[in-house]
């Protein structure tokens, strides 16, 4: 794991047997879109990654804190399905509906290989918004 990168966009926090991450944003979207950074780069530092292949998810929701959680769990399926390291995230919203892009590279002999995350879950779920500054957080499991 590599808690001092994008400190200022996402952050770990602790959990007993998993690991938090939270992201951090000026909107809703970009703290979710920085949720999904920090969940990656617990499996190879994004610095490392190329955004040579972008792979996109749509998916409709009208829970936010739900669309965290699948917002995640699609990028995590997609990657695994792909053999993709993804380091750059966007999500976009228009009402309960949700486009996705991230992008990276397939894995690659030189690329660090962290610990893999299998899933976001519902535990400390939240997506809200605290002194103009929106969080997403959940817990992933690994």
């Amino acid at each position: 794991m590599h808690p001092d990168l994008g400190a200022a966009r996402w952050r770990y926090f602790e959990h007993d047997a998993d690991v938090g991450v939270e992201g951090v944003a000026a909107t809703a979207e970009e703290a979710m879109a920085n949720a999904a950074a920090a969940t990656f780069a617990i499996m190879c530092p994004p610095e490392r990654i190329a955004p040579d292949a972008t792979l996109t998810v749509e998916f409709r929701e009208d829970d936010l804190e739900l669309a965290l959680v699948t917002w995640i769990n699609l990028l995590l399926a997609h990657a695994r399905e792909r053999g993709l390291a993804l380091g750059h995230f966007v999500l976009r919203r228009d009402g309960d509906l949700w486009r996705g892009e991230a992008s990276g590279e397939p894995w690659r002999e030189g690329l660090e290989r962290g610990t893999e995350v299998k899933g976001a879950t519902l535990t400390s779920l939240d997506v809200s918004c605290r002194d103009g500054h929106w969080r997403a957080r959940c817990v992933v499991d690994v």
